[in-house]
């Protein structure tokens, strides 16, 4: 048989595969593709050059895995051994609506409050008795009926691609969850993988997914927050961007469908026409809002200092554009989505729109309303993945890079753009941007172990097709100045941190990439007593800036579970070294030591804007009053000149 005859069969398999999907009964995992690796080689070769792709210089790419191992996929994440995991999603089928082809739904829509007004709203729409006005919608349960319980059929599913004999491209592709078929399920847009478990966004809820019998199928699901996804809007503003901090917590996002949130402490957090960030615990506890006023982000990303940057969709109306964003605790975007439909439903409306007519959208204007966070520049359309070059990958041309898809359906209009930021007071500026991949359709991407960017390629449109790929951006070997650095740092991803001695964990708080420093943080963190002692002696003994940060983080943690052990931060808050205050203020204000407050007022006339930003937001989650009047002195000492200062001053 020739390899071509092959292919077909693999895609005809492929697609009898999609189709058993919306089966009644769901498909029994684990499901697994292997693919020859002799034929792979050829396959991804003939990929390569039917696709014209423009890359950057010292760059070059290649499939790493083909159509077959990869369908739909949306977002991406990857493990310590460079196993990629990517959600596939069947909803957006026939099961996750978008409002533009439903105009008549939106008067209503954008009424519903929570995501049982949601769920009433669908049962009232394809109640079994319009089943005759409703033939448009698939008969999916196959019992003769057009109606709500066919939106309960469709599930989304989790991927982990492998390369099992490491010849660099995935021969093994296995289905390790196929879940949600709620009539109210959303689309699964957000993905995170750790040691032990996987977090799955799927709207209403984020979920803590873990392997119970060590078999690679996620077997047991915990909701740790629910409420999201509230109206039937634009189809891809769901839950994305889920990401760890440094802080330990694990923070997503979900865009202008809205949130009516219950948290696992039965705390409840409306916000139901507009996106928002959060944050929790990973088991769900101490739960916050971390910003909203969001249309529709997809995915930020921490930098090495902990700063979360990202890109925001633009509203599509014509004369506006999408935002490069800092996003900081407490900020308001300004958008809702109210700005959206009113002018599609009402023809009473008078034409004025908030976020048009009053530039809500553009950077900093005088007289813009002072109530929002605006973004640092408007920029590139169809935002989608985000990554922050973690200190090794690539070469030393990308260090300090943010990498972010652009999106728009076409992959030869598409592209990733490389930029990075430089300080502007509190914030930061754009400094310069460069196009380093097009022709490509990614969704998610990310840095393997190996220091090389991965993306899931959408191939092109918008609609599901059931299939997909997963392409490898790499230097050449002629631009590899950093191989021995990326060998090390691949070699300390799958390192035994937990029996690691305390001075080697120590010494890898310096290392260069933040994926490493980060692993021996949080290792140090759980070991209570002599990881604590040995972050506190690291606070002022060791050289390295990010060493200093990184046990500062770590105090942080063990504080959060006794406020007490942020005693050690306190004399940093008289650091020569305005980061280190300024991280050290906004740990002391994260875990309320009240015992900072007369020292962080101090800090509110400092000479560095970002110790300034950090005491004041500190001195607002400690609700310490005798701060008011130095805040409102700093307010009048800024001049409204630096719009972060004068947030944190107000929130």
């Amino acid at each position: 048989m020739t390899f071509f005859k092959k292919f077909l069969l693999g895609v005809i398999a492929l697609l009898f595969f999609s189709i058993s999907c919306i089966n009644k009964k769901p498909v029994e995992i684990p499901i697994t593709i292997q693919q020859d690796s002799t034929e792979l080689i050829e396959m991804a070769k003939i990929a390569r050059e039917t696709i014209t792709a423009e890359v950057a210089d010292g760059l070059e790419l290649s499939l790493w895995a083909s159509d077959s191992l990869a369908p739909d996929p949306i977002a991406l994440d990857i493990d310590n051994e460079g196993n990629v995991y990517i959600t596939r999603t069947n909803r957006a089928k026939n099961s996750e609506f978008d409002i533009r082809g439903h105009r008549d739904w939106m008067t209503e829509s954008i009424s519903l409050e929570s995501v049982e007004d949601r769920r009433a709203f669908l049962h009232k729409t394809f109640a079994p008795e319009l089943s005759k006005e409703n033939e448009w919608l698939p008969d999916l349960n196959n019992d003769s009926i057009h109606d709500w319980q066919d939106l309960a059929v469709e599930q989304d599913e989790i991927w982990m691609l492998q390369d099992t004999d490491n010849d660099g491209i995935a021969d093994i592709s296995t289905q390790i969850m196929n879940d949600f078929s709620d009539e109210i399920n959303d689309v699964a847009g957000a993905l995170l993988v750790r040691d032990n478990d996987v977090f799955v966004g799927i709207g209403p809820g984020m979920y803590r997914l873990t392997d119970t019998n060590d078999d690679k199928i996620l077997d047991e699901k915990t909701s740790i927050a629910e409420g999201f996804a509230v109206h039937i809007g634009f189809s891809g503003h769901g839950m994305s961007g889920a990401i760890e901090g440094p802080d330990g917590k694990i923070y997503w996002g979900i865009g202008d469908i809205g949130a009516n949130i219950t948290t696992v402490e039965g705390e409840n957090h409306k916000y139901p026409n507009e996106g928002v960030i959060v944050r929790s615990n990973p088991d769900g506890s101490n739960f916050e809002v971390f910003a909203h006023g969001l249309r529709n982000t997809h995915e930020f990303v921490f930098d090495a200092y902990g700063n979360i940057i990202s890109s925001d969709n633009d509203g599509d109306h014509k004369g506006e554009s999408e935002r490069l964003v800092h996003i900081v605790e407490g900020s308001d975007a300004g958008w809702r989505a109210n700005w959206q439909y009113g002018k599609y439903t009402d023809p009473k409306n008078n034409g004025y729109n908030v976020w048009m007519d009053e530039k809500l959208f553009t950077p900093h204007w005088d007289g813009q309303a002072a109530y929002i966070i605006p973004p640092i520049q408007n920029f590139h359309n169809g935002p989608t993945g985000m990554r922050y070059n973690p200190g090794t990958a690539l070469g030393k041309k990308w260090m300090d890079k943010f990498f972010l898809v652009e999106f728009v359906g076409d992959p030869s209009r598409s592209h990733i753009w490389s930029f990075d930021l430089k300080p502007k007071g509190a914030s930061f500026e754009l400094k310069s941007e460069e196009s380093i991949l097009s022709g490509v359709l990614p969704t998610g991407i990310d840095f393997g172990p190996d220091g090389a960017l991965y993306l899931a390629d959408w191939v092109n449109g918008w609609g599901t097709k059931n299939y997909g790929r997963v392409w490898k951006l790499d230097v050449t070997d002629q631009t590899n100045d950093l191989e021995q650095e990326r060998l090390e740092t691949q070699r300390l991803m799958t390192h035994n941190y937990e029996d690691d001695k305390t001075d080697n964990l120590i010494k890898l708080l310096s290392y260069d990439d933040m994926r490493i420093r980060q692993k021996a943080q949080f290792e140090l963190a759980k070991r209570t007593f002599w990881g604590y002692r040995a972050l506190e002696k690291a606070l002022t003994e060791e050289e390295n800036q990010f060493a200093r940060i990184h046990a500062i983080w770590g105090i942080g943690q063990i504080a959060a579970k006794d406020v007490d052990d942020a005693e050690p931060l306190l004399n940093l808050l008289s650091d020569e070294d305005p980061e280190i205050v300024a991280q050290s203020a906004k740990v002391l204000g994260d875990v309320r030591y009240g015992k900072a407050a007369d020292s962080l007022i101090a800090l509110t006339t400092h000479q560095n804007d970002r110790v300034k930003f950090y005491a004041a937001q500190a001195l607002g989650r400690l609700k310490h009053e005798n701060a008011i009047e130095p805040i409102l002195a700093m307010i009048e000492a800024n001049n409204d000149q630096d719009l972060y200062l004068r947030h944190a001053a107000v929130l």
